[in-house]
């Protein structure tokens, strides 16, 4: 057990703006049965979070301790745990809570970490690589020769789907909101990139040669929706993954057959790692492709865990390249 006598966390009594966010001092919580204490090193900050924190999304109850993703060290395991032991190097995504140096978590919702991965690595990699396995080979299985339109291109997610992408065979076209964000997007490997959405569509109409794409990523939301669907080849995926312009609202589903009888998804990498095994497999087919070196993702930004509001406005901002962590 940890000789530690205090935990400091970020927590929040109210939703709202980044400064809502609080640092305060709580007792350092014990394991129940089925759970391990960990001790954190590093967390990741994502989209996720400000939606959260925002009130888009609902916590069970307030106060609360916002964050899905971190990677630490076990200090002591509770009843019933056989899978880890003290000392053993973990990581976890899509669990609430995250925001804290030492917390509480299921020891099924952990997975261990391979020693080529630190801490850092694991807490900019986990909801971002796990989130990308989900999208290119669950909710719509790329192939080789594909087109594939992806939003924020140069952002967490969209850097690894530009490079898994590109290994996978797909024909990447990336969009970003400057030219800076246009040369990351080329290194990791898009085929073509466009600067802004006006005229996103004759610009993917002019790339596919009149085809279109199979698939849209599109983690924009509300002002990039309608442009979305105008990509699409007719029963082509509209995958919806994002709100960082707002919710899409007062959607007309008949706007889906009048685009060419499309479909539309909003997956959560929650539902797709559920089950244990699920999650593990995941994870196996993320380190698999870190190991390889096919996935070459970048830390831009550090903060310390009591910077999160300033962490949040940068994310919010779109001042953010690849991922943002706060070090413990």
């Amino acid at each position: 057990m940890t000789s530690a006598s205090a935990n400091q966390v970020v927590r929040l009594h109210e939703t709202g703006g980044p400064e809502v966010l609080r640092v305060e001092t709580l007792p350092i919580p014990q394991p129940g049965k089925g759970e391990v204490l960990l001790r954190q090193v590093a967390l990741g900050v994502n989209f996720i979070d400000t939606y959260f924190r925002s009130g888009l999304y609902k916590f069970p109850t307030l106060p609360a301790i916002p964050g899905m993703e971190g990677a630490g060290i076990v200090e002591a395991v509770g009843e019933g745990v056989t899978t880890l032991k003290p000392g053993a190097r973990v990581a976890y995504a899509g669990v609430l809570g995250a925001y804290a140096h030492y917390r509480t978590i299921a020891a099924d919702r952990l997975v261990e970490l391979p020693e080529s991965i630190s801490f850092e690595l694991a807490a900019g990699i986990m909801l971002r690589g796990l989130s990308a396995h989900m999208l290119l080979r669950q909710v719509y299985n790329v192939k080789k020769g594909d087109p594939i339109l992806v939003y924020a291109a140069a952002g967490g997610v969209g850097q690894l789907m530009c490079q898994w992408g590109k290994h996978l065979g797909a024909h990447v076209i990336g969009v970003t909101s400057s030219p800076e964000k246009a040369e990351i997007i080329r290194a990791c490997g898009a085929a073509d990139v466009i600067v802004g959405t006006d005229e996103l569509p004759e610009q993917v109409r002019r790339i596919t040669n009149g085809a279109m794409v199979p698939v849209v990523y599109d983690s924009v939301g509300r002002d990039t929706f309608e442009t979305s669907l105008n990509c699409l080849a007719p029963r082509g995926l509209m995958v919806s993954y994002g709100n960082a312009s707002g919710p899409v609202e007062n959607f007309n589903v008949a706007a889906l057959s009048a685009h060419g009888s499309l479909y539309l998804t909003r997956p959560t990498l929650m539902t797709y790692i559920a089950k244990p095994q699920d999650l593990q497999a995941s994870a196996k087919a993320l380190f698999e492709v870190l190991a390889k070196g096919i996935l070459k993702p970048t830390i831009g930004q550090h903060f310390a865990l009591a910077e999160a509001a300033q962490a949040h406005e940068a994310l919010e901002g779109r001042k953010t390249t690849g991922s943002t962590i706060l070090t413990l």
